[in-house]
């Protein structure tokens, strides 16, 4: 009967600092962001919100399922479950680094190290949940294209690097 709690906390987790991050920056995105040089390809700022409430609750559901088939918080989850978590962190402290610090150094440095655990996540997931591997895909996906994004606005923009 408690499944379901569990299946909704680990599913709505990743909005809550989505959602902080949002909140705590949404003022510089119209004063800053929109000044920065960016490239063509640059999604709208409609899309980003819709693409993270897909993201966000596609990771967070499969980072249930894994939980689940390991059988809760067990010593074989401390490495999935612990690449998860850190990735999870880094994807928080992008928006107060880039938006919240106007840090492109640090936004860039912490996008790649993302990646990296992103994709270690992924790995390690695959093992233990296909399916929750397969729902990490549009997140690895939407991450490249974010990671490409901080490059190019990182590099375009030299006066905004520190």
């Amino acid at each position: 009967g408690r499944m379901w709690a569990y299946t909704v906390g680990f599913t709505v987790l990743p909005h809550v600092g989505g959602f902080l991050g949002w909140f705590l920056n949404r003022k510089e995105i119209p004063e800053w962001y929109e000044k920065l040089k960016k490239p063509s390809w640059c999604p709208s700022r409609r899309v980003f919100p819709v693409a993270w409430t897909m993201l966000y609750t596609g990771m967070g559901y499969a980072s249930y399922l894994v939980w689940n088939d390991l059988g809760g918080c067990s010593s074989k989850a401390i490495v999935p479950l612990g690449l998860y978590g850190a990735q999870l962190v880094l994807n928080w402290a992008w928006p107060p680094l880039f938006f919240g610090t106007r840090n492109l150094n640090m936004a860039l440095i912490d996008i790649l190290c993302l990646d990296a655990l992103a994709m270690g996540t992924l790995c390690s997931w695959y093992r233990i949940n296909r399916v929750a591997a397969l729902l990490l895909l549009p997140y690895l996906g939407w991450l490249a294209m974010a990671t490409c994004l901080t490059i190019r606005i990182w590099k375009d923009n030299p006066e905004h690097k520190s």
